[in-house]
């Protein structure tokens, strides 16, 4: 004589499930986290006491995929380049001379 086979039941697995329910309920919930924090008491981890109020109208994003106008000025060609560079030399100078000479009045 044999011995008698045992009988196996196999039962759903319900981790997955409350996995997905959990899950789920995290989700939903992270929507309204800002309006429940901010009914919350202070001392039960919500805003704190003396916190700015949120506006009540949405600010208006800026409009990031408007390109500005083209510039009116151009490019300094080499000639124009050249008597700016000449014109900040000698503005240079002048500061120069005029530093020395206020220094030297300065001496007894």
């Amino acid at each position: 004589m044999t011995a008698p086979s045992r009988l196996v039941v196999h039962r759903p697995r319900r981790a997955p499930l409350a996995i997905g329910l959990v899950a789920a309920a995290a989700v939903a919930l992270a929507g309204c986290g800002s309006t429940i924090a901010d009914r919350t008491p202070g001392a039960l981890g919500g805003l704190p006491d003396g916190s700015p109020q949120r506006p009540s109208t949405v600010g208006a994003y800026p409009a990031v995929h408007d390109m500005p106008p083209p510039r009116a000025t151009t490019v300094l060609s080499d000639t124009d380049a050249k008597k700016l560079e000449d014109d900040l030399v000698a503005a240079r100078t002048r500061a120069a001379a005029a530093a020395k000479a206020a220094g030297d009045a300065d001496k007894p």
